[in-house]
């Protein structure tokens, strides 16, 4: 396994050189307990995983909570975590990479907090990627981010294969609907 640093990349492909097929993105968080304005009891803070493909330079599609697969099938939203309560991974999104649409250029994978609340109350983010049950590359989000959403990772076509690049910038969203064009310089 690998620990990747923004800006990081890398390659998609087994030991021997083949280029994987199929890759799992997992992400987690815990909850801050002084979240909001109430110290103590503080409702969790529901944080959502997203991912978009790009195609052209422009959207082509998306899979999170609410279109929970794209439409060629290649990405899906395994299910909703509200609460990011319990140990592991909060939220699971798998990639067919042999099924992507020939024309998505790459997928975006974003966490967003769906009722506002700033990333600065989540503790111990990451988002890793798994061949199977192995996992490959982590990134892991070491500082607060001010802004409702992360742009935490993108898959992008090399040649026959894809890469996976770390890239943690803070964004301003709540729903990866919410602004598209704000994703567009990180496809």
């Amino acid at each position: 396994m690998i620990e990747l640093t923004e800006g990081q990349e890398l390659s998609l492909a087994t030991t021997d050189g083949e280029p994987l097929t199929r890759v799992t993105m997992a992400v987690g968080w815990d909850h801050s307990p002084t979240a909001g304005f109430i110290a103590s009891g503080a409702p969790p803070i529901d944080l959502d995983a997203s991912a978009v493909q790009f195609a052209g330079g422009q959207f082509f599609d998306l899979a999170f909570f609410n279109h929970l697969a794209t439409r060629d099938g290649a990405v899906v939203h395994l299910g909703d975590n509200t609460t990011g309560r319990g140990e592991g991974d909060d939220e699971v999104i798998t990639v067919d990479l042999a099924k992507v649409y020939p024309r998505v250029e790459s997928i975006l994978f974003l966490v967003s907090s769906y009722q506002g609340h700033t990333l600065e109350f989540i503790h111990n983010a990451y988002c890793r990627l798994l061949d199977d049950d192995t996992e490959l590359a982590r990134f892991t989000l070491t500082l607060g981010v001010r802004e409702t959403g992360l742009v935490m990772a993108r898959l992008f076509r090399d040649g026959p294969g894809w890469k996976l690049g770390a890239i943690g910038t803070g964004i301003a969203l709540k729903t990866p609907t919410d602004s598209l064009d704000a994703l567009l310089p990180f496809a």
